[in-house]
Formats: structure tokens, C-alpha cells, sequence
């Protein structure tokens, strides 16, 4: 008598597995949920970065011009800065410093120039705030922005401070 070979698995052999997989994406799954924190922070992190950089490229502009007369403003990407009335050379904190980092898109700008200044009280002359646009309208905007602030002195440098954490962002 021939013998046929099963090829193939068992129903229990499928559902062994099957629970396997549901154990193993149980225990996995919290740690992907929450990167969205992270996520925000990193984005945050870069939007610091795109104002530094923009009042550095200011500030070297500013310290290059031959006109003999200090700039007040300087057109950057259809963006029109203008210059801490202290000497300094560093842009003043306001929408068009958020527009010319190129950060109006993804990001909320609080400050002078928005219309958005009544809801952070926290935000004056020559402070810009910028919350992600993913936390637009939601308490976490609060506790989850970068903000630019013009140097207080002609020797200073501006200041910008994320006020963030993953666990802020989320």
C-alpha cells in the first residue's frame, strides 16, 4: 500500500502561530505609538535649527553691508526681516523671521505680525513662537514650541529655547 506524504501545516499549527504573532505585536505596539512625541520634538529640534540659521545669515549680512547706514530691513525668501533696534545685527523676532526659515507651512508662528497673539500671553516684542501644526488649537501647543527672542543688548546673541519634551508633544 502506498502511503501518501501530507505536505503542508496543521490547522493548530496555524493558530500557534497566529497567537504568537498577536503576543509579539501586543507588546511591540506601545513603543511605536509613541514616537509621534518624538517625532514633533525632532521636528521642533529642526526649526531651531532653520532659525538660527536664518539669524546668523542675517547678522553676517548685516555686518557686510557697505552702505555706510545700518540695515533696518533685508529681503529673504519673499520674506521682508527686519533688525533688532539695539545694533546687534540680529533680526527681530516676528511672522517674517518664521517666513524667511521657511516655517510658516509646517509650523504655527505666534508673535508679532500673526494674528495669533492673543493665545500665548507669554509671547512679546521681538519674541517669535513657533508650535508644530500637527498640535494647532490643542492644550500640548502649550508645552511644545521652539521661541526665538532678539538679543537685549548690542553684544548679546538671540536666544532660542525649545520648551518641549517627547511626553509634551504627544
Amino acid at each position: 500500500m502506498k502511503r501518501t506524504v501530507q505536505s503542508g501545516f496543521t490547522l493548530i499549527e496555524l493558530i500557534v502561530v497566529i497567537v504568537i504573532l498577536g503576543i509579539l505585536a501586543a507588546t511591540a505596539l506601545p513603543k511605536f505609538s509613541s514616537l509621534g512625541g518624538d517625532a514633533r520634538l525632532a521636528s521642533l529640534q529642526a526649526a531651531k535649527g532653520a532659525l538660527s540659521a536664518t539669524a546668523a545669515m542675517a547678522k553676517g549680512k548685516y555686518l557686510v553691508n557697505s552702505t555706510g547706514t545700518p540695515l533696518t530691513t533685508l529681503n529673504v525668501e519673499g520674506a521682508s526681516i527686519s533688525f533688532a533696534a539695539n545694533g546687534s545685527g540680529y533680526p527681530t523676532g516676528n511672522a517674517e523671521l518664521a517666513k524667511a526659515a521657511g516655517l510658516t507651512d509646517d509650523y504655527q508662528v505666534f508673535g508679532p505680525g500673526t494674528n495669533n497673539t492673543a493665545s500665548y500671553t507669554s509671547v512679546v516684542a521681538g519674541e517669535v513662537m513657533i508650535v508644530p501644526m500637527s498640535l494647532k488649537g490643542s492644550p500640548a501647543g502649550l508645552t511644545c514650541y521652539v521661541k526665538y527672542k532678539e538679543p537685549v543688548n548690542k553684544t548679546d546673541a538671540p536666544t532660542l529655547t525649545i520648551v518641549a519634551t517627547a511626553a509634551n508633544c504627544e
